[in-house]
């Protein structure tokens, strides 16, 4: 029996072997259903939507431009988020679903007259509204998504950074040389912060110049603002002054070439522009009373509602009205130092005795109140209990720059000071 067996095995797995064969070679012919190209087309199918997506063109909201036509608008002044739903044929109920959604990421009540927002419809014969797109500003705006469920999100536009050079003669101000030269007005606040310890941007005077080295925001190859100033050469009344940043672990600032700080224990002045309007004096002339009187302090004016900054770090010691000083701050700033701020249009929020602020802080808005001709701040700086003429004062500088970075900061340095000598002064007009 055994024997049998064996010889009967290989026959059976060759009669095996060739049914086999035969099935594959009949489910295999060209032309069949069940063939090996099935899987092939099966994969380009599902592969075909993402690549019609990928060529697809999208406007600067990411939404793809030739699926919607949009409407476009400006908030009304007074206009809330119901007129503007109302435009768009909205019942008060989703108005206020939507709401409620986007207050998670933005208050639809802080809706700006003047800015821009779009209604997306769809380009087929539903012409059903799919987005509403609300701009906060020109980084970043508010996509409320009404396909299936309401959605909102607040989305932050891609922004690249693009390396400028740029430099000028000033003849009035430096704002007007930049407006001259075509350059971002928002260089001169940059500037101004920086060099606001060393520069008197109150007393410009005709023929003073500058290079800078900074970065420009770009979306959409259009300018929004300016991202950061790398350096800086300035040359005020014959002084050459230079800048450069410098950022490490903690540290961060703007150094000369020797590693000096910039920032000094105070600012020069509590505005960022404006123009002195009467100086510290023992004897003027006073614009109200008539007669001359002591004037220990500093006008500075400026249009009402510019922001007041602390001249440097310290406490809020009083918040208060008096008729001829109108609202004010003082500000103890150490044993030997105090300021004052009159005229106020009104103090900024959470300042208040007690309150620490910072150099540089908003403490309170430029007005007329008090015994005022017209809108300025009067500065007033005290010195061991005596008030003194601070534009004759020499301050300090803050912390120079540890001299664990100071190899690291002379190449960066180095490198920055070869591309601003590089730079041609803009032509003399």
């Amino acid at each position: 029996m055994s024997v049998k067996f064996y010889l009967k095995f290989p026959l059976y797995i060759i009669v095996s072997f060739l049914i086999l064969l035969l099935a594959w070679f009949v489910l295999m012919r060209p032309g069949d259903e069940a063939h090996t190209e099935l899987p092939d087309e099966t994969y380009q199918e599902e592969e075909l939507p993402e690549k019609e997506k990928q060529v697809m063109e999208m406007d600067e909201f990411g939404l793809p431009k030739e699926n919607y036509r949009v409407e476009t608008m400006r908030v009304r002044s007074g206009h809330t988020l119901s007129h503007i739903f109302d435009r768009f044929g909205f019942s008060p109920v989703v108005t206020d679903r939507v709401a409620r959604e986007m207050i998670e990421v933005f208050n639809p009540r802080r809706m700006r007259r003047g800015n821009h927002y779009h209604g997306y419809f769809a380009m087929d014969s539903t012409e059903t509204f799919d987005y509403f797109v609300y701009e906060i500003s020109d980084l970043e705006f508010v996509l409320v998504d009404f396909r299936d469920s309401v959605r909102v999100t607040r989305v932050e536009k891609e922004i690249s950074i693009v390396p400028k050079m740029a430099s000028g003669v000033i003849y009035s101000s430096l704002w007007n040389t930049l407006l001259d030269n075509e350059l971002h007005p928002e260089l001169a606040i940059h500037m101004s912060r920086i060099l606001a310890w060393s520069v008197d941007f109150y007393r410009i005077f005709s023929g003073d110049r500058f290079k800078v080295l900074y970065a420009m925001k770009y979306v959409d190859d259009r300018p929004v603002g300016v991202s950061h100033v790398d350096a800086v050469y300035f040359m005020h009344r014959g002084r050459e002054v230079e800048g450069y940043r410098f950022e490490a672990d903690t540290i961060k600032g703007y150094y000369d070439a020797a590693g000096n700080n910039l920032r000094k224990v105070f600012l020069r002045a509590p505005l960022e522009f404006g123009r002195i309007s009467s100086r510290y004096s023992h004897s003027r002339l006073h614009p109200i009373h008539g007669d001359r009187r002591p004037h220990l302090g500093t006008d500075y004016a400026a249009p009402h509602g510019t922001p007041i900054l602390a001249v440097g770090d310290g406490e809020v010691t009083r918040t208060s009205y008096t008729r001829g000083n109108g609202n004010y701050v003082h500000i103890r700033h150490n044993s030997v130092y105090e300021t004052q701020y009159l005229h106020m249009s009104r103090f900024a929020t959470g300042i208040r005795p007690g309150v620490r602020v910072t150099q540089g802080q908003v403490i309170g808005y430029v007005g007329s109140t008090g015994l005022a001709t017209g809108p300025h701040v009067c500065f007033r700086f005290w010195k061991n209990g005596q008030q003194v003429d601070h534009l004759r004062l020499d301050f300090p500088s803050g912390d120079p720059l540890p001299e664990d970075y100071m190899d690291d900061f002379v190449i960066r340095m180095q490198r920055l000071r070869m591309e601003l000598d590089a730079i041609d002064f803009a032509p003399e007009v």
